[in-house]
């Protein structure tokens, strides 16, 4: 099946299937084995949510509109770009290279004195400014980085194929036999 597939669909189908492993991943993380996220690995999570459905609408788009996905996976790189920034905006944090946000901290003051006990009682904020976990010495943002200029390169790649081919996006002579 996928000898006969169009390289900009197999690029689509890729790039869905990890975005769906990413998400699978920082859920299993945070619901199996307890690591909750920071604010700001909560917004690294919008672009992985937006790309894998998006990902999905691509590949499932029919042949006769290859130009289409050749723009959608434009697109897809994008958010993989700006996914990739928000990842690495996090690490920096995390490395104490820049501040982050004022909310990311967990040092918010209470509005008044009788607040504080309920304050502490109720809110657990996660410091964006410490890693959780690291694997190689890189912490999720890091890995977040990698895999998502992974992606981007992907996508990029499959969407020049369309806009190169003046015959249209098929697979390989020597894959089709």
């Amino acid at each position: 099946m996928l000898a006969r597939m169009s390289l900009s669909r197999c690029a689509a189908l890729i790039v869905m299937v990890v975005a769906l492993a990413v998400i699978a991943t920082f859920l299993i993380f945070e619901h199996v084995f307890g690591y909750q996220p920071c604010p700001l690995c909560l917004q690294q999570r919008l672009p992985w949510y937006f790309g894998a459905p998006l990902a999905a609408l691509i590949a499932a788009t029919p042949e006769p509109q290859k130009r289409l996905r050749g723009v959608g996976l434009l697109l897809l790189a994008l958010v993989f770009l700006i996914s990739a920034g928000l990842g690495a905006y996090h690490a920096g944090v995390e490395w104490k290279f820049w501040p982050g946000p004022p909310g990311c901290s967990g040092q918010g003051a209470p509005a008044d004195a009788a607040s504080l006990l309920d304050q502490l009682q109720s809110i657990r904020v996660v410091s964006c400014t410490d890693a959780a976990w690291r694997l190689f010495g890189l912490s999720m943002a890091g890995w977040n980085v990698l895999v998502s200029l992974a992606l981007v390169v992907v996508a990029a790649a499959g969407s020049l194929r369309v806009a190169r081919s003046p015959r249209g996006d098929r697979a390989a002579p020597e894959a089709r036999s």
